[in-house]
């Protein structure tokens, strides 16, 4: 097994393999062609973010400035709109599904560093997926951590640092971030 079948599987694989840097820097190539567009490029903003994607839906807004890891494993529904500063660390897949709305300076991040100094030393990581439900709301500054599921409908307050999944239905916000009630008609 290669390191980007191990990092993807979740296993522990070594951060700085050459295949992996090259897609590091692909993807690197690519958001900044697309941070150094203009407002109203909308078109070659969509073209280049079909080439960093995995997969992306239709009707996709991604403001500018974005920084990304490898964007091959996001995966992207349809009718999302991404505001200001967005950071992706998609060691593991990403997944965003329909209708979502995700605040400035939010961030996602897959990876994790083992605990034990010789291992990160040796630049060993590991990663868990991240899942965005549909109809989920992300406020602003939200951090959401390695293997968090976000439930279709919830509301993330502003701030949040997600460090357990969110169940559907749930406005929650905090840090440590925790469901605080039931989105209101949720489900009906």
């Amino acid at each position: 097994m290669n390191a980007f079948d191990k990092m993807v599987a979740g296993e522990k694989y070594w951060i700085n393999d050459p295949n992996l840097v090259e897609i590091r820097y692909k993807a690197r190539d690519l958001t900044d062609k697309i941070n150094a567009l203009g407002p109203r490029d909308v078109e070659a903003r969509t073209q280049l973010l079909k080439q960093l994607f995995g997969e992306m839906g239709e009707d996709i807004h991604v403001e500018k400035p974005i920084r990304i890891d490898y964007g091959v494993n996001i995966k992207m529904g349809s009718h999302i709109f991404i505001n200001f500063n967005w950071t992706v660390l998609d060691c593991c897949d990403v997944t965003i599904g329909d209708r979502v709305f995700i605040g400035p300076n939010v961030s996602f991040y897959t990876a994790h560093h083992p605990l034990e100094p010789q291992e990160r030393a040796e630049h060993i990581g590991f990663a868990e997926p991240i899942t965005i439900g549909n109809d989920v709301w992300i406020g602003g500054n939200v951090t959401i951590l390695p293997g968090v599921t976000i439930g279709d409908g919830c509301v993330i307050g502003a701030g949040s640092v997600v460090t357990k999944s969110i169940e559907a239905g749930m406005i929650a916000i905090g840090s440590p971030c925790k469901p605080v009630k039931k989105v209101e008609n949720h489900g009906k």
